[in-house]
C-alpha cells in the first residue's frame, strides 16, 4: 500500500496521532524514529535502514554512546541554567521538563541507567551542588561563567571597604565619647573649702551638687532688709548654678553632636543611593535614541531634577538636552584633575584623581574637602565624575 498523500484523511490523521510524546519503549535513538505502537516498532527494527545503523553502532559503541551522553548532559545542564539559574530544585523537576520536549536524547541512550545515577555523577563532576533529603534528591546549578565570577569579586570587595570604613567609624566614634568623658571628669572635680563662721549671727549657706558650694551671709537688722539680703545671695547661686549647669549641658552637647554626625555618616556609608546625579559634573552620553551627533559627547550637568533627570549642556555645540541617569556615564579625567564623589560613604566630597587601577575598576583618589581632607580612598569608576 503507498503512502498517503500530504491532505489526504489519512496523513492528517497520521500527524495527529505522531503529535506529543509517545511511549519509551517504542522509540529508536539510533535511527531517532519514534513509533506509535508495538507493530510498528516492530517493523522498524525489521527495516534495512534500522540494521544498517546497528551495524555502525556495533563497531564502535563507546563512540555512540559517549555522542548520546554528553548531548543528554549538554541538553540538561543548560536548560537548568536558563530554567532555574543557581537556585536549589528537584532533579525529578528538571528531568520532566527536559523529557517534554519530543526530540530530546533519551537517557536510555546515555551512559547512566537512572536519574540517580546523572545526578550523583553531576556532584562529582563539580557542574551541580546535590543532596539527598528525604523527598529525593536536588539540584543547583553552578555558574562557573568568567563575567559573573568578576561581578562577585567586585560585589564582595566593595563589602570588605564597606565593612573597613564601618570599623573606622566605630573607633572614632568611641574616640569621641571617651574624650567627652574625660573632659567631663575634669569639670566636675569638687573642689573642698574650709567653711568658717566669722560671727555668731552670720548665716553660713552651702549647696551639694556639681556646682562649687557659694557661701553667703545676712544680718538680721529688720525683716525687710533681712529678707532682701536673703534674696540677694540665692539669687546669686542660683544664677552660678544655671551658669556652671549650661557649660556642662554645652559641653555635653557638643559631644553629642560630634556622635550624631558620625552616626549620620556611618548610615549614609552602609546605604548607597541608586541616584548619583550632581550639578556641575562631566558626563558622557551613551544612548544612540538622539543619533550620532550626541552619542559618545561630553556634555555638563546643569541641573538635576527628581534625582533622576538631568539637564545637560552639550561641550561641543552647547545644546541642551533632558536625559535620564541611565543616558549618561560618568567620565574619568587624567591624573591629578579634581573629580566629585557621587555615591557611597564619602557622597558629594571633591577630590584630586591620583592613579587608576585598571583590574579592579577602580581609582585611587584624595579628598580635598570634608573632615577627612587628605585621606587617599579606592572609589569605583561609577561613584565619582570630572568636575566642570
Amino acid at each position: 500500500m503507498g503512502k498517503a498523500d500530504f491532505l489526504s484523511p489519512k496523513a492528517i490523521s497520521n500527524r495527529i496521532k505522531s503529535k506529543g510524546l509517545q511511549k519509551l519503549r517504542w522509540y529508536c535513538q539510533m535511527c531517532q524514529k519514534q513509533c506509535r505502537d508495538e507493530n510498528g516498532f516492530k517493523c522498524h527494527c525489521m527495516s534495512e535502514s534500522h540494521q544498517r545503523q546497528l551495524l555502525l553502532a556495533s563497531e564502535n559503541p563507546t563512540k555512540f554512546m559517549d555522542y548520546f551522553s554528553d548531548e543528554f548532559k549538554s541538553d540538561f545542564l543548560e536548560l537548568l541554567r536558563r530554567r532555574f539559574g543557581t537556585k536549589r530544585v528537584h532533579n525529578n523537576i528538571v528531568y520532566n521538563e527536559y523529557i517534554s520536549d519530543r526530540e530530546h536524547v533519551h537517557m536510555n541512550s546515555t551512559q547512566w541507567e537512572t536519574l540517580t545515577d546523572f545526578t550523583k555523577w553531576l556532584g562529582r563532576e563539580g557542574f551541580c551542588k546535590v543532596d539527598e533529603t528525604p523527598k529525593g534528591w536536588y539540584i543547583q546549578y553552578i555558574d562557573r561563567d568568567p563575567e559573573t565570577i568578576r561581578r562577585q569579586e567586585e560585589q564582595a570587595r566593595k563589602k570588605r571597604q564597606e565593612l573597613d570604613d564601618e570599623e573606622r567609624s566605630a573607633k572614632f566614634i568611641e574616640e569621641q565619647v571617651r574624650r567627652g568623658q574625660d573632659g567631663k571628669e575634669t569639670d566636675e572635680t569638687p573642689v573642698y573649702t574650709e567653711l568658717k563662721r566669722e560671727s555668731e549671727e552670720e548665716k553660713v549657706a552651702f549647696k551639694l551638687g556639681a556646682s562649687s558650694s557659694t557661701a553667703s551671709s545676712s544680718k538680721s537688722s529688720s525683716a525687710l532688709a533681712a529678707s532682701a539680703l536673703k534674696a540677694a545671695p540665692s539669687a546669686k547661686r542660683k544664677e552660678t548654678s544655671s551658669s556652671s549647669d549650661s557649660r556642662g549641658e554645652k559641653k555635653k552637647k557638643s559631644a553629642l553632636e560630634e556622635i550624631m554626625e558620625m552616626e549620620d555618616k556611618k548610615k549614609k556609608q552602609s546605604e548607597r543611593t541608586d541616584y548619583w546625579l550632581q550639578p556641575n559634573i562631566v558626563v558622557k552620553v551613551v544612548t544612540k535614541r538622539l543619533g550620532e551627533k550626541y552619542h559618545k559627547k561630553k556634555a555638563v550637568v546643569t541641573e538635576v531634577r527628581d534625582k533622576y533627570t538631568a539637564v545637560v549642556k552639550m561641550v561641543d555645540s552647547g545644546d541642551k538636552l533632558k536625559l535620564d541617569q541611565n543616558h549618561v556615564e560618568t567620565v574619568i579625567p587624567a591624573p591629578g584633575k579634581q573629580v566629585l564623589i557621587l555615591n557611597g560613604p564619602y557622597r558629594d566630597t571633591e577630590a584630586v584623581l591620583e592613579g587608576i587601577d585598571e583590574k579592579n575598576f577602580c581609582a585611587t583618589l584624595t579628598l580635598d574637602s570634608g573632615p577627612q581632607k587628605g585621606k587617599r580612598v579606592d572609589i569605583a569608576y561609577e561613584d565619582f565624575s570630572k568636575l566642570a
